[in-house]
């Protein structure tokens, strides 16, 4: 969710702050980020998420809000595959690893099409428990993912429950989750796959350098 739906400005308001600071009124491109500060009215605009402030006198402040989601992913973006580059590649976004883990339910984890792409297929109770890794993720990277995924076509992003296996990430808000505790991510899955894949071979944990010899076909390398 953006930060410019999530809160108001009120320009009369802003004006009369900045010239009691001493500073002119802000212009167009300013003012949609320039708040009362909280020392002056106890007013704090925020975006529903963590907000970060950063005071530039006692009575004008910046703020700007940090929205992080979790994404579980289990295929091309794990550590040692093909595609791990772009969850690290700056100008995708933001991308922090958390924890290794593995869905509480059972999903069917086939590898499929002229390309060998890793689909995990949304038939819970069918397969193996996926392995796969918590990310958290800025919204920009989030969009991007949903670009790279092809959603809502190809995949579908959705909530999965998972057991954490290791958590190594900073906590958030309280304590490190423990091994065995549940917690949930996005997870891109599909819905739209062709009638044979859940009868292909399930994978538990997915590599493309496997000794399934499908090997995975790159965007670069596709026709």
């Amino acid at each position: 969710m953006g930060c410019g739906r999530a809160y108001v400005i009120v320009r009369k308001q802003i004006s009369v702050v900045h010239k009691r600071a001493g500073h002119p009124r802000p212009d167009e491109t300013t003012d949609h980020r320039l708040h009362h500060s909280p020392v002056q009215t106890g007013v704090l605009y925020s975006c529903g998420s963590k907000v970060k402030v950063t005071c530039r006198s006692q009575k004008v402040c910046l703020l700007s809000c940090i929205h992080m989601a979790r994404v579980f992913v289990y295929g091309t973006l794990k550590k040692g595959q093909p595609n791990y580059f772009r969850m690290f590649d700056g100008t995708n976004g933001k991308a922090e690893f958390l924890a290794s883990a593995f869905t509480t339910d059972k999903y069917p984890l086939v590898i499929a099409g002229k390309y060998n792409i890793p689909f995990l297929l949304k038939i819970p109770g069918q397969g193996h428990r996926v392995h796969g890794e918590i990310y958290k993720v800025d919204d920009r990277m989030l969009r991007f993912l949903d670009d790279f995924e092809g959603v809502p076509t190809m995949y579908q992003r959705t909530l999965v429950n998972l057991e954490v296996k290791d958590w190594v990430g900073r906590a958030e808000g309280g304590e490190t989750p423990s091994p065995g505790s549940i917690t949930e991510a996005f997870v891109y899955s599909t819905t739209t796959y062709q009638p044979d894949w859940p009868s292909l071979p399930s994978y538990e944990s997915y590599d493309a350098y496997g000794d399934h010899g499908l090997e995975y076909v790159t965007r670069e390398g596709r026709d």
